[in-house]
């Protein structure tokens, strides 16, 4: 459930009429509903308390997928964590209340600035995704006189299929070192004093369809753990990742996410570690919509029909960089035979289409469209390319809504960069 259904003829976010927020904000906008934020977080870490042997897991929510402050908020009071990739995502998870004990520093290239950032503010764990890296960490924890607390991601090579880009735990990519290293690196960071290892880390991939390839990289990582425990080294954390699939409209629905604690249950719930995920679009995806308007329809004589909206690419890349599908549906349907439309935007790329030779109810100048499940890697992908606006964000909480991000001015953007001092002044 979503919290986006049409009320009234019209489609509404819980008790708040789209085009009231069209109207309010103006176009393009990107709408998240609270409940669906919360519904999703909730029947998440409620899968895993039907399975007592887990203990209590660490969820910290992926900040990439959406990092709005709002959302972050939202999901914080409920108990979640985060999972970071970036001094600038733990920033925001700790402006939006998230305690730093709940908070996961993940990702391949930090910087030295980054984690003295991450183990000064106390962060529940750095994932180390190299020995350079882990090299690093030890030389700045002492530097600062500190022991810094990690886990070391390991990749298993395990395909998950899904898109290419967002796959991450085969051998050929960049993600975390292989079993071969992993023991022997845990080993030396356990005799290293600026290191205390707590446990081993893994993700394999995004939009994952198919529990399988999860079950065998979990049980992977389970014998890591026993191995390492045989060679009289502590583990206490098991960090699984994220990247359960999220029910587009277009495609079959994916494992639940009660079949996949139950599956994690049965791999490692005698394993007696603390257990982490990262959940992100799983969370966020169908809690968000990308709300815009027909600016015109352009037929042409050889039959190609394009709806050109006032949204383009850089409010929403993902089809131009995944190939991804969002359902599309106008706000105020309208009767007649569906037609084949081109969803295009005005960026001056041919791959500014958001969707070619779509079945849709009829369209005209003016009508504002929907892009369903948009709540995910939307407005945090989001750019000013061709010098267009961010596109503003709006939080809605039952009939309420509110403005979490607003569009900046143009002066606003062209302030951002003084011209050098030899050119004079704007």
């Amino acid at each position: 459930m979503n919290h986006f259904e049409l009320q009234n003829g019209e489609l509404a976010c819980e008790g708040a009429p789209l085009t009231a927020i069209a109207k309010a904000v103006g176009t393009p906008v990107y709408v998240y509903s609270t409940a669906t934020l919360v519904r999703h977080y909730q029947v998440f870490t409620g899968a895993f308390r039907a399975h007592p042997n887990l203990g209590e897991p660490l969820v910290a929510y992926a900040v990439k997928a959406n990092s709005n402050l709002s959302v972050l908020k939202t999901l914080g009071d409920l108990g979640a964590g985060a999972d970071t990739v970036s001094e600038g995502e733990i920033r925001r998870a700790l402006a939006a209340g998230i305690p730093p004990e709940r908070i996961v520093f993940s990702g391949v290239g930090k910087t030295a600035r980054e984690i003295a950032f991450a183990l000064k503010v106390g962060v529940a764990e750095i994932n180390v995704e190299s020995e350079p890296e882990m090299l690093m960490v030890a030389g700045v924890a002492a530097q600062l006189g500190m022991r810094a607390t990690i886990a070391i991601r390991v990749n298993p090579n395990v395909s998950a299929g899904g898109h290419a880009k967002i796959a991450t735990g085969k051998a050929v990519d960049k993600f975390g070192v292989s079993f071969a290293e992993a023991a022997r690196l845990y080993a030396n960071a356990s005799n290293n004093a600026a290191l205390n290892p707590v446990g081993v880390a893994c993700h394999i991939g995004s939009q994952i369809t198919d529990l399988a390839p999860m079950r065998e990289a979990f049980t992977k990582m389970r014998g890591l753990v026993e191995q390492l425990r045989v060679e009289g080294l502590k583990v206490e954390r098991l960090d699984l990742g994220g990247g359960l699939g999220v029910p587009y409209f277009h495609m079959p629905d994916p494992p639940g996410v009660k079949d996949y604690a139950a599956m994690i249950a049965e791999v490692l719930g005698d394993l007696k570690v603390q257990l982490a995920f990262e959940p992100g679009r799983l969370i966020a995806a169908n809690a968000g919509v990308l709300l815009a308007r027909v600016l015109h329809i352009h037929e042409r004589p050889e039959g190609r029909r394009f709806a050109v909206l006032d949204a383009a690419m850089n409010d929403l890349v993902r089809p131009a960089m995944y190939d991804a599908y969002h359902d599309i549906r106008p706000v105020k349907p309208r009767e007649g035979e569906p037609l084949l439309y081109d969803v295009v935007g005005p960026v001056c790329e041919t791959g500014d289409t958001f969707t070619r030779e779509r079945l849709l109810p009829p369209l005209e100048a003016g009508d504002l469209v929907a892009f369903m499940s948009a709540g995910a890697y939307g407005a945090s992908m989001s750019s000013e390319y061709n010098t267009r606006p961010l596109v503003p964000e709006v939080l809605v909480k039952g009939g309420n809504f509110a403005v979490v991000r607003p569009r900046p001015s143009y002066d606003e953007m062209l302030a951002r960069e003084p011209l050098a001092e030899w050119l004079g002044s704007h």
